[in-house]
């Protein structure tokens, strides 16, 4: 036993089983978030409740989301009446009810004693809604243009709809946008002459004609938008809902209509992927609760590359001048010390400083020098992506020199020597031999710095991230891409789904889909990283030889 010890197999074992549990931990977590998330797209069954409160009979339709076990001395404390139940424990349903305008609430609990019958709903119709949520009912007809037409057409007018919708939406952010920003342009422009005192009589009636003409051409696109918008208004779906009652719903609010309770498996199947796909590429609605998430998703991988542009630079330069420039002395060893202490700073003392340093400080001067016209309204000096960006380049910056200097430290001195034995300056040495042997260290930095950038919430509230961004920073109108834009994060949109919004319990499945997201967009971008770093090694392993 004492040569076993001795031999030191036993911390080999004990390692292996560090690394393996923590590998277990880390997979647990990653399939408990991913079944959480990824279960709430799959079309779940709708029943139908009779209940009995207090003699009071009542019909309930909707899914069960949760039951739970509730100790029946928990129920006597809370006013209710226990002397019918038998058990210790009494069972209570979380029904999602939806109907939100109906029945004011999307959840409604019931106890297990006060369900008479429980039965799947058959021909049920689960609507999904862009207010007030998913309403639950069984379809009746569906009015077109005025006229009642049997349930069988709402497919097609469904499409038609979309169709409708589709175009509206292009109206909205493409046309009417390229004219309010040609509105926008022409005004500045005015205002800039007027500053410069260089305004004159011709200036002021080729501006005006200009804006007369986008004025014109704003009527008409109204016009426009308001026939689509009309056409949308007159069709409507007629449901009856759990109390029996028809319930007219304008079509315009209706997005899909699928029936749960008689899909099969491979239905079952292809709406998940269908409703996976809406999750991915539509816009948040309803505080963020419904919907779905691409703006985040496009903010989050936007802002990490605009940051990774930025740190990659500075930090390998950095370590270039510390490892191959900079002398062996007490100054060098301080800033090193510094840089690895700038690794432990808490994040949000960095958005502090980004919003002191640049927002206010840069970005107001910016304003001052470049974009006079347009202040009072600030354009850099406010929170953006690109103030998010530098932010997050300097939170990850001693990631990044850290890493490069060790992938430098690696590569040995005959290597320089023998470079600048055949004639190479110190300049090519490093360009040509230097660099390419340490890259794969400099994308081991990058890839860490990533990996925590991306995750980063609390000092991009600070200088860039909002709850909802009306436009992407990147569109068609001149520069295309504007980094003085607020943009939306996963990060933050978890927290804000998580903790900020007015219903939790329909809120929270997102939270865990946006998570299994979030953690999805990072290990994607590792592992492009990882394979660039992969291709590098292997490219220039010659080198070492």
């Amino acid at each position: 036993m004492g040569k076993w010890f001795k031999s030191g197999s036993p911390w080999i074992w004990l390692t292996a089983g560090a690394v393996s549990l923590s590998l277990i931990a880390v997979l647990g977590l990653l399939l408990l978030i991913g079944w959480k998330g990824l279960s709430y797209f799959w079309p779940a069954p709708v029943y139908q409740f009779d209940i009995s409160v207090d003699g009071k009979s009542q019909t309930v339709i909707g899914e069960v989301y949760e039951r739970k076990l509730i100790p029946l001395t928990q129920l006597q404390d809370a006013g209710f009446d226990t002397s019918a139940m038998t058990d210790t424990h009494e069972p209570r349903y979380l029904i999602k009810v939806g109907n939100r305008e109906r029945v004011g609430l999307d959840f409604m609990t019931i106890l297990g004693s006060h369900i008479k019958q429980q039965t799947l709903a058959d021909d049920i119709a689960v609507i999904d809604r862009d207010q007030n949520g998913k309403f639950y009912g069984y379809p009746v007809s569906y009015i077109d243009d005025g006229r009642v037409l049997p349930i069988s057409e709402l497919a097609a007018g469904l499409v038609q709809a979309e169709t409708i919708r589709q175009e509206l939406d292009r109206i909205k952010q493409e046309e009417f946008s390229h004219i309010n920003w040609q509105l926008e342009n022409l005004r500045v422009e005015g205002r800039k002459l007027v500053l410069a005192k260089t305004m004159t009589e011709a200036d002021q009636a080729r501006i005006s004609t200009e804006r007369d003409a986008l004025n014109q051409a704003y009527l008409v696109l109204e016009k426009n938008l308001f026939a689509l918008q009309s056409r949308l208004e007159s069709d409507a779906l007629v449901v009856r809902d759990m109390t029996g009652e028809n319930v007219t719903l304008p079509i315009e609010q209706v997005l899909d209509v699928w029936y749960p309770n008689n899909l099969s498996y491979i239905g079952k199947l292809d709406h998940w992927v269908h409703q996976v796909g809406k999750f991915l590429r539509d816009d948040p609605r309803e505080a963020n609760t419904e919907g779905g998430v691409f703006p985040a998703i496009f903010g989050t991988v936007f802002m990490v590359m605009l940051m990774s542009v930025i740190v990659t630079p500075l930090g390998v330069m950095a370590a270039i001048y510390l490892h191959e420039y900079a002398g062996k002395n007490v100054l060098t060893k301080i800033i090193r010390v510094a840089v690895i202490n700038l690794a432990g700073v808490p994040s949000i003392v960095y958005g502090v400083f980004g919003l002191g340093f640049f927002v206010y400080m840069v970005g107001g001067t910016i304003d001052d020098v470049f974009f006079s016209a347009q202040l009072p309204a600030p354009t850099f000096g406010t929170p953006g992506v690109l103030w998010s960006a530098l932010t997050l380049a300097i939170l990850t910056l001693p990631v990044v020199i850290v890493s490069t200097e060790e992938g430098l430290a690696r590569i040995p001195n005959s290597v320089r020597h023998g470079s600048l034995a055949l004639g190479a300056t110190q300049a090519e040495t490093l360009w040509r031999i230097v660099l390419p042997m340490a890259s794969p260290a400099i994308m081991t930095g990058l890839i860490l710095a990533v990996a925590r950038a991306a995750g980063e919430v609390a000092p991009l509230m600070l200088v860039g991230v909002v709850k909802m961004a009306p436009t992407l920073p990147i569109d068609g109108n001149f520069p295309y891409v504007h980094l003085d834009r607020k943009f939306m994060h996963l990060g933050y949109h978890i927290y804000d789904v998580g903790f900020q919004s007015p219903n939790v319990e329909a809120a929270r499945p997102l939270v865990y889909a946006t998570s299994f997201l979030l953690v999805t967009v990072i290990i994607g971008l590792n592992l492009t990283a990882i394979g660039i770093r992969n291709h590098l090694r292997e490219k220039f392993r010659s080198l070492e030889q």
